[in-house]
């Protein structure tokens, strides 16, 4: 009796362990607001799901450190890699590693510079050409199609940063926002503080737009930030942001951020891990898996509060 119990009982450990399923996870950056949301909708969801185990790591914005990450991944031989890019012109040599090691691959919300993703490797996102959009689309209208801006742009690495600003570009190049023209255009590298130096900058000399477009919310606020600091206030100079963060949200409340685009970053976490799954079930799965864009404007702002 006592040996069948015991027989029992390791058919059961073993069973567990067949179906355990390790994901590795490389983040580009732990110190981001949006990348944290990012990450914690890929934990929460995995804690749902029997036997399903992440181990992440910071890349700490370091492509050398990122591309180490992928190759212990592979050395301890994990089910599936998932691969938050620190820059996205690096992708393809992580697609070749994975590739070559059989691991199913799933970059989430930075998309990959691969001219195309070979069978096992998705992509699971937000369309940029929708971000820079409607947020130029709706400050267009705010400014009534004429004014002069000024650009905040991302790290000119990453992929959403170049597709965001190009969408400001196309956006002005049409009807009805030609009268819109772009008096400055640098980057702060997605982060609050740069954002504030660089539009103190601007302040310093003599720059004053009718609005500030940011291809993220971080630097939107920290553009606030500056100009409150100049007194200039933001009732008169319009600023927009993407992501829909919950510090851009409280501005937004406040009266100091005009625009935002909502970035669901805990369904892109879910779906990357989802996607990773399938793909270790040998599952179809499209090669990029989109989650939409939303704007997000001052009367339907209490809608996102708790979202991101």
């Amino acid at each position: 009796m006592k040996r069948t119990i015991l027989a029992l009982a390791v058919s059961a450990l073993l069973t567990g362990t067949a179906y355990a399923e390790n994901i590795g996870v490389s983040m580009a950056l732990f110190d981001d607001n949006f990348l944290t949301v990012l990450r914690n909708g890929m934990t929460d969801y995995a804690k749902t799901k029997t036997g399903v185990n992440l181990q992440v790591e910071d890349a700490q914005n370091d492509v050398g450190k990122q591309l180490s990450q992928i190759q212990n991944f592979i050395a301890q031989k994990v089910d599936a890699i998932i691969v938050n890019p620190v820059d996205t012109d690096a992708t393809p040599k992580m697609t070749q590693l994975a590739v070559e090691a059989k691991i199913p691959l799933v970059f989430v919300n930075r998309m990959p510079s691969d001219k195309t993703l070979p069978p096992n490797v998705s992509f699971v996102g937000s369309n940029e050409a929708d971000s820079g959009t409607l947020e130029t689309k709706e400050v267009c209208k705010l400014l009534g199609g004429k004014g002069d801006i000024v650009v905040m742009m991302g790290e000119l690495s990453n992929q959403a940063a170049r597709q965001r600003t190009q969408d400001v570009h196309d956006v002005i190049a049409k009807d009805p926002c030609t009268g819109i023209k772009i008096i400055q255009e640098q980057t702060a590298n997605w982060k609050r503080t740069e954002g504030a130096d660089l539009m103190t900058n601007w302040i310093s000399a003599g720059i004053k737009p009718a609005a500030v477009v940011a291809n993220n919310d971080e630097m939107a606020v920290g553009a606030i930030l500056a100009l409150k600091q100049a007194g200039l206030g933001t009732d008169k100079i319009i600023v927009a942001g993407v992501d829909a963060t919950q510090d851009a949200l409280a501005a937004m409340k406040a009266g100091d951020l005009k625009v935002t685009v909502f970035q669901n970053a805990a369904a892109q976490g879910s779906g990357a891990v989802d996607t990773a799954l399938k793909l270790v079930k040998g599952e179809k799965v499209e090669s990029m898996v989109w989650v939409p864009f939303e704007l997000v404007t001052p009367d339907i702002a209490d809608k996102y509060l708790k979202k991101n």
